[in-house]
């Protein structure tokens, strides 16, 4: 009987590894998920800023070197 408890502590031991891991695999699926949210997002935003380009209402591009600073 002293030769299965090895086992035994062999296999809770897997299975605790196994929970840990489904839980990482979760958190990090969600992670995925946000960042594909955050990709879909950006590229909306690009797509809309070439179209508004592409329209002629882009403003000129303007360094914040070039303004007066603000006591003038």
């Amino acid at each position: 009987m002293s030769s299965t408890f090895p086992i035994d502590e062999r296999l809770t031991e897997l299975e605790i590894k196994a929970s840990f891991m489904e839980d990482l695999l979760e958190r990090l699926d969600a992670v995925i998920v946000r960042q594909q949210q955050q990709i879909d997002g950006l590229t909306r935003e690009i797509a809309h800023l070439k179209q508004n380009a592409s329209n002629g209402e882009a403003t000129e591009f303007r360094s914040l070197r070039d303004a007066p600073p603000p006591h003038y």
